[in-house]
């Protein structure tokens, strides 16, 4: 193409009887020649500034298309600078070297923006919310956030992504491959994130700290979690009742009374329950396990609720009062008793006749008459 357009040059110069003139082979062809290949241009027949202005023309003078072409993988280039640059992903070259650490790069802006992570230098800024990143890249990413962009689609579901390793995430779902291995243990991720969140098991690592309180954690999820403790955010909203939760855990936990799911169920038995840390508990009546244990005696419980209970036994606590009387108690069932008294309220009926009490030991005494048993001797 270029050969064309100095070829249509010298073409045009030559028509004229007044312009005409024999260049024998030293016209602006051959000049545009030296030009590329660094040569004096010393053209005798064409005036001086004719012959800048010729220059200029050649010189500002694009090529179309892409005529430098990589002879390793075929890509091809406008400039040889570019291809010259290329080639180094082939020949493995890296002449830009930082000062600081032992890094290599290939170009110099790769350079320029590894120094930022030694200087902290963030030079592009989000005009909307002022967030500062390192590299511009970053900032054409982050913009998506406000226009709400998602050029990488999924050919398989309608799933739209803003980030194109989002995307390639996302596909491990429907392939079932899990490329992200931990060194350490033997688990596999199908995402780069769940790896890294899953290293900081092994290295201790918790990076996200709490501005309030001296809570730390391993990932933001989980600090974003610790944060409504503070903020006593309840995002979570059950859609039948009132009730909501800081965690969407929590929220499936409740949903379960309202449909009366129990998927937890009992290897011993035929019991079932809503929640597994219920079905924990229950398979300790099986196990015959105790592992709350008192530190004064020997009482030992299947329930931390039933240590806590028992221990006030010891300290002689009671922080359950009456709000008639100046009665306290232990347990908040003692309290609920107790009120019985002001309250005139007899929960246990007797099937047989009119016999009403406030507690059920009143009503297994009673029930003795109509049984022909013996009473119980009193202590």
């Amino acid at each position: 193409m270029m050969t064309e357009q100095f070829g249509q040059i010298g073409e045009d110069t030559n028509k004229g009887d007044g312009g005409a003139y024999d260049y024998n082979g030293d016209g602006p062809l051959t000049t545009g020649m030296r030009i590329q290949t660094g040569q004096e241009v010393n053209d005798p027949y064409m005036s001086e500034s004719h012959q800048s202005q010729s220059l200029k023309t050649l010189l500002n003078e694009k090529p179309v298309g892409k005529p430098f072409k990589c002879e390793v993988c075929k890509s091809e280039f406008k400039q040889s600078s570019s291809l010259k640059t290329h080639m180094r992903v082939h020949t493995g070259e890296k002449p830009y070297k930082c000062e600081i650490c032992d890094s290599k790069f290939a170009r110099n802006d790769c350079l320029k923006d590894h120094m930022r992570k030694h200087t902290d230098e963030k030079p592009f800024k989000c005009d909307i919310c002022r967030s500062e990143f390192k590299r511009s890249s970053s900032l054409k990413t982050h913009m998506r956030v406000h226009t709400g962009e998602k050029p990488f689609k999924c050919e398989i579901c309608e799933a739209e992504f803003a980030r194109k390793d989002y995307l390639k995430d996302h596909m491990s779902l429907h392939t079932g491959e899990k490329p992200f291995k931990c060194a350490v243990c033997s688990a596999e991720f199908s995402r780069r994130f769940h790896l890294k969140n899953h290293v900081r098991v092994h290295t201790g690592e918790k990076p996200y700290e709490c501005k309030f309180c001296t809570s730390e954690f391993a990932t933001s999820g989980s600090l974003n979690k610790h944060m409504r403790l503070h903020t006593g955010e309840k995002p979570y909203k059950c859609e039948v009742c009132n009730y909501v939760s800081a965690q969407s855990s929590g929220l499936k936990k409740h949903m379960r009374l309202h449909t009366g799911e129990k998927p937890f169920k009992c290897d011993f038995c035929s019991s079932k329950f809503s929640q597994s840390g219920n079905l924990k508990k229950h398979m300790r009546i099986h196990t015959g396990e105790k592992p709350y244990k008192c530190d004064v005696c020997l009482y030992e419980s299947t329930q931390s609720s039933s240590l806590k209970k028992h221990m006030r036994l010891h300290m002689g606590e009671k922080p359950f009062k009456c709000e008639f009387c100046s009665s306290n108690f232990s347990q908040s069932g003692n309290l609920k008793k107790h009120m019985r008294i002001h309250t005139g309220e007899k929960p246990y009926k007797c099937d047989v006749c009119l016999y009403e009490c406030c507690q059920s030991g009143s009503l297994m005494k009673h029930m003795r008459i109509h049984l022909g048993e013996k009473p119980l001797p009193a202590d």
